[in-house]
């Protein structure tokens, strides 16, 4: 829960600046949080949710 909340905020944060900046209007950023929601809904969703784990364990195993 930790993780998927920190990653829907690191998301926005980088939403936000993208759209500041310049290099994303608004119009194409709806459609990105959008398509982001209704592919939330489909079967896809647990396998993404999966593999996006997967890559925070592994983040999270590295030792410097």
């Amino acid at each position: 829960m930790a993780i998927s909340l920190s990653v829907v905020v690191l998301l926005a944060v980088i939403l936000v600046v993208l759209i500041r900046g310049g290099s994303l209007k608004a119009g194409p950023a709806v459609v990105a949080v959008l398509f982001g929601f209704f592919l939330a809904s489909t079967n896809i969703a647990p396998s993404v949710n999966r593999f996006l784990n997967s890559i925070a364990d592994t983040v999270s195993q590295i030792t410097f």
